[in-house]
């Protein structure tokens, strides 16, 4: 659980830079950021999700996994405007944030809930 919170972490710092760069008046940002986001998302998804089907897996990680498959499809909402050359809806971008800042703090606080092997 621990490698997919790195992973998340990277692709939030791509999503931030790509928010600013809308938020800045771009309508989009560079392709290859965007990819690089989704990349290390995706990886994110794909280390939790083998985490979350273990026997035991408290409740709020599965959770957490839950709302990253839904910041992820809001994520292939913007792919689709980016793809067709318009601009990103902003209010879009802003809730794929929200969506996958919640999905984040739930991972790390599970996470942190665990108690340590004996």
């Amino acid at each position: 659980m621990i490698a997919a919170a790195i992973l998340f972490a990277i692709a939030a710092l791509g999503g931030i830079v790509m928010a600013l760069i809308r938020f800045s008046g771009r309508d989009y940002p560079p392709a290859f950021l965007a990819v690089i986001h989704g990349v290390f998302a995706a990886a994110g998804i794909v280390t939790l999700l083998v985490a979350a089907l273990a026997p035991g897996v408290a409740l709020s990680i599965r959770i957490a996994l839950i709302l990253f498959v839904g910041a992820a499809i809001g994520g292939f909402s913007l792919v689709y405007f980016h793809a067709k050359s318009r601009p990103l809806p902003i209010s879009y971008i802003v809730i794929h944030g929200l969506v996958a800042v919640i999905a984040f703090i739930i991972l790390i606080v599970g996470i942190m809930s665990r108690t340590p092997a004996t």
